[in-house]
């Protein structure tokens, strides 16, 4: 499961134990980027977004943090963590990439997406708001429980002196307060 993470929630939790359940997937590896291709943000954020993505993983044993694109340099690209992942596990591992709907508008734009789509079965989570429409792809849809929670409203709630709990778990809102984060 990609993204910038930032910060992680309890949606994208859910999302990885749907996904999970549905596909029967042996573990959820939580990968932060580092400096994402369609995105603009801070990038000495990333030591920072991965340690809550840590704290957020705690609790459950088969999920996991991952460093990968943390530790390479320049932009992340999702065919590059495939390529690493499948070369790590080897090439009988089945990947999945799990990803927000919002992310199909996006899609067309990946660096060697026909790559990207062949590396691993592609799980796309319906978010409201968002189209649930493919692409002409072979993408899975997942419905998950209906939380609409996003990383840009808990940063703005924070901004605005809104409680976050129950948002996000509670070892990563102790972490935000701890470090003024989101202010």
């Amino acid at each position: 499961m990609g993204g910038t993470f930032n910060p992680p929630h309890m949606g994208h939790l859910l999302l990885a134990q749907e996904a999970m359940d549905k596909f029967a997937l042996e573990k959820i590896i939580f990968i932060p980027t580092a400096i994402p291709p369609h995105k603009r943000i801070r990038r000495d954020s990333a030591e920072l977004r991965y340690k809550m993505v840590k704290l957020a993983c705690k609790e459950n044993p088969k999920f996991e943090a991952s460093k990968i694109e943390l530790q390479r340099s320049g932009v992340s690209y999702s065919v590059d963590t495939l390529r690493t992942l499948k070369k790590k596990y080897g090439r009988e591992t089945e990947l999945y990439f799990i990803a927000g709907s919002d992310s199909l508008t996006e899609l067309e734009t990946w660096k060697n997406i026909e790559e990207v789509l062949k590396l691993a079965h592609f799980i796309v989570a319906e978010r409201p708001g968002f189209s649930s429409q493919p692409p002409k792809r072979k993408i899975r849809l997942i419905r998950t429980p209906g939380l609409d929670i996003s990383s840009s409203i808990i940063r703005k709630r924070i901004r605005h002196s809104q409680s976050i709990r129950y948002l996000v778990p509670e070892t990563v809102r102790r972490f935000i307060e701890k470090n003024k984060l989101y202010r």
